[in-house]
């Protein structure tokens, strides 16, 4: 069974008809020539040319990773692109000068975009190239905002470029927007809300990409922050997507912050231990940790606290200098395995929780 061709539309019919009435095979043969030149100088600039801007622009560490390779593509696009307009501007009637120049236009928009576009996700993904270009600190979590914002203008621009370039009526459209605006804020209050707050994220920064929080429903660390929301890694490894605006109205303790960390616990010894070999373990405990390299010399207790129930209870309460997890445990196994060998030293006795019954003989 022969298959059913498809039927081309009429209109598509007498254009293409036109167009070969009024095409000579000279003026075919121009065409075809004017497009292989610019296709053979696009494979010159892919091979030549652009190596030698990119030997001329960047370190040799740097060439495999440069922003001149996210605009290679959209120039030997731009280039095909000239050339197919100039060889069709040779051939075609004039009469379809109108359509030729619209699609010459979109097509050279659609490429600019795209560019900038890639731009934007090169210098997101790459934020040290930031920092060299504006000589300073930039705050990480600026970065994947600014970017999403970025990329909506350029998407919302090309899209009012290719309308304008048509004839659409753009202000028509802008004004459109303008009306609608109050019946979508209104139904999209919580979407704005959020939008809001995590402008108010950024501009307060309580905390950055890469921080550890706690709030009072959950503690991980900062992964993204995007226009509705903020995701945070919590530590048993699974993404939580919290609403901006849950965030801006909740007290939020960042850790990451801190300049030191806090080590406190209460040590329980038996009551049988002599007092002066309390104060031995004290001292000797107290002049170990104002030696310590990894602790604060400014806030150290070491104290004698209380008489507990099954002991006597010691009060250890420090800092550490460093607040990374690692080596905070670290730090901390090294202190406790030291207090170990103090009292070991001395002879004193860790107490567990314990009763002691008396029984009085009334003889």
């Amino acid at each position: 069974m022969m298959p059913t061709e498809l039927p081309i539309p009429e209109h598509l019919y007498r254009l293409l008809l036109y167009i070969a009435s009024h095409i000579s095979l000279y003026n075919l043969a121009i065409a075809l020539v004017i497009f292989l030149v610019f296709w053979g100088f696009k494979n010159l600039f892919a091979n030549y040319i652009f190596h030698f801007f990119l030997n001329l622009f960047c370190r040799e560490g740097a060439k495999q990773d440069s922003f001149l390779l996210v605009l290679r593509n959209p120039v030997k696009n731009a280039i095909v692109l000239t050339g197919g307009y100039l060889a069709l501007q040779n051939c075609v009637p004039g009469t379809l000068d109108f359509w030729l120049n619209n699609l010459f236009r979109t097509g050279n928009i659609i490429l600019f975009s795209n560019a900038v576009y890639a731009l934007i996700g090169y210098y997101a993904a790459n934020h040290e190239e930031i920092q060299k270009i504006f000589n300073r600190e930039v705050d990480k979590i600026l970065i994947p905002f600014l970017s999403k914002v970025l990329k909506f203008i350029v998407l919302a621009l090309a899209f009012v470029a290719m309308a304008s370039t048509w004839g659409y009526d753009v202000n028509g459209f802008i004004a459109g927007l303008g009306l609608g605006g109050l019946a979508f804020a209104l139904a999209a209050k919580d979407l704005l809300a959020n939008i809001f707050s995590g402008i108010v994220i950024i501009i307060d920064k309580p905390f950055s990409i890469g921080d550890w929080i706690k709030t009072s429903e959950m503690e991980g660390t900062i992964e993204d922050i995007n226009f509705r929301s903020t995701k945070i890694r919590a530590f048993d490894q699974a993404l939580v997507t919290v609403p901006n605006a849950n965030l801006v109205n909740a007290p939020i303790v960042n850790y990451t912050n801190r300049s030191m960390r806090r080590i406190t616990f209460q040590m329980r010894v038996r009551y049988d231990t002599p007092g002066y070999k309390l104060k031995v373990c004290i001292d000797t405990i107290e002049k170990f940790l104002r030696s310590h390299p990894y602790v604060d010399q400014d806030t150290i207790f070491v104290k004698f606290d209380s008489f507990g129930d099954s002991g006597l209870e010691l009060f250890l309460y420090f800092f550490t200098t460093t607040t990374v997890w690692g080596e905070y445990l670290a730090i901390k196994q090294d202190i406790n395995f030291k207090i170990m060998e103090i009292l070991e030293k001395e002879g004193v006795r860790f107490a567990f929780p314990s009763t002691s019954v008396y029984v009085e003989n009334p003889g």
